[in-house]
Order: structure tokens, then sequence, then C-alpha cells
């Protein structure tokens, strides 16, 4: 076993090491790991500190280039503050970065600083959301004739499959059209930050599509979603709204091909939804 240059003694097993320098990468209240030598065989803590702001700036333009709209809104030394905080407190669990920053919009919302602007994390949530509907897997969309095939005393265990894309937002304020207005060239108008939106997010075929829906249909859609069938997704959706329309929102599914498929659940559990 090496031995350490600072003590003579023998250096921890390698797994410790790791664990030493991974968990001092990211907290700067910790000392340089012992034992890391520089090209001239001498430590040196003014190089791990360079080291180690290096990759803290790196993941916060990682999550500057994901959120670009919310750091248009807040501004870079605003964004860059808040973007330390969370790298900071929620390190990298998976050495795929693109899968970074999933948590961002949940820590916006608890980010004091950011109280001010309640619509901040709702934004974050519709950039996470097109980020994962981009990169979901590819799945063709239901020919709107297939139902046909549906007999009508099955109706009632009738499950849909929507595309791998599909997302709901419930959002406590305009977030679809602040959002709107600051990626893009659309330009800059009032809103009524009271006014609450629900979203759909896709991406049918290579492009994200993100639609305004009512607050009935987002409760619909997360039925299925759900696993839920549609019977019950239906129910759920008229004790949202009674005047909910099952008709116009299975049209506007299939008319934004998020259906992909459907099935039927045995009839001795159709009464068994989630």
């Amino acid at each position: 076993m090496p031995a350490t240059a600072e003590s003579g003694l023998p250096a921890p097993p390698l797994h410790e090491r790791q664990r030493a320098f991974a968990d001092a990468i990211l907290n700067p209240a910790l000392a340089a790991p012992a034992g890391l030598l520089g090209p001239d065989g001498v430590a040196s803590a003014h190089r791990f500190g360079v080291y180690r702001n290096n990759v803290v700036m790196g993941l916060i333009h990682l999550l500057e280039d994901k959120f670009p709209a919310v750091l248009r809104l807040v501004g870079t030394p605003f964004f860059q503050a808040m973007a330390q905080a969370f790298v900071l407190s929620c390190p990298p669990q998976s050495p795929i970065l693109l899968q970074y920053g999933g948590q961002f919009p949940d820590f916006i919302a608890r980010f004091t600083p950011a109280r001010e602007l309640p619509y901040l994390a709702d934004v974050a949530r519709i950039e996470q959301a097109y980020l994962e509907a981009y990169h979901a897997e590819d799945a063709d969309a239901l020919d709107p004739s297939a139902f046909l095939a549906i007999a009508p005393q099955d109706f009632d265990r009738l499950h849909l499959q929507l595309h791998p894309s599909v997302q709901v937002l419930s959002c406590t304020g305009p977030a679809l059209r602040i959002w709107q207005m600051n990626v893009g060239d659309e330009p800059l108008q009032p809103v009524d930050l009271g006014e609450a939106q629900c979203v759909l997010v896709s991406r049918p075929e290579a492009l994200v599509e993100l639609r305004e829906i009512q607050g009935s249909s987002e409760v619909f859609i997360s039925s299925l979603l759900d696993q839920a069938s549609v019977v019950t997704a239906l129910q759920r959706a008229l004790a949202a709204d009674p005047e909910f329309d099952l008709s116009a929102n299975l049209a506007g599914l299939l008319e934004a091909q998020c259906i992909v498929g459907f099935g039927f659940a045995p009839p001795d559990v159709k009464r068994n939804d989630p």
C-alpha cells in the first residue's frame, strides 16, 4: 500500500480516497483531500481549489443551457447564485449530465430569494418537461379509425396508452405564457399573475409541442398516465368540472398524436383502477 506524502503512513484504500475527493469537490468547507499532488510532486490546495471551482461553474453553465427562460427572467448574477446553491446541495448522482437538473424546479420553489417570482418554478418545470419530451422514446400515433373496433360493452374496460413524451403540468400562474415570451422572439406583453394555466407537453414527431389545456383535461390526462381506465379518468375529470367533454378531449389527444395504443382490463378487475 503506498504511503501519503504528508505523513509517510499507508494511504487509505482507493475507494475511500475517491469518496473524499468527490465530497470535497462540491463542499468548499472541506479541505483538499490528503495525498493529492501536483505535477511537481508537491501537494497544492490552490490547484484543487481551481479544479473545484471549474467543476461547480461547469454545472452552473449546464443549468444555464437547460433553463434559458429562467436565466432570462432573473438575469445571470441571480441565476448563477441560485444555481450554485443548487449544485452544492444537489450534486450529480449520475455520470450522464443530460439527467442533471431534474430537481432544479423544486429547488427554485424552495429558494427563499425567488419567492417574489412565484411563477419561476413552474417556468422551470416547463423547461424540464420540454427537455424530457425531446429525449423521450419514439412511438407511432394511433390511427383514429382503430377506435371503430371497440365494442360499446367494452368501453368501461378501456385503457389508453399515451406517447412516452406526454406530460401534463398544473401551474399556479401563467407559466406557459411567460415561458413563451422568454424563448424565441415573441414580444413581451402584460400577464395576469393570478391566471393559472395547465399545459400538455408532447413530442409526437421531431418537435416538442406545448398546449394550454383546461384543468379538467389535466386531471383526465394525468389519470390516463397513472394507468386509470378511460371511465375512471372521466369520472375524475367530471368531479373537477361537470361540463368536461370526453369526446372533445379524446379528439384533441388524437389530433395532437398523443395516443399510441389501447387495451382492455380483464372483466373481473374493470373497477379496480388506481
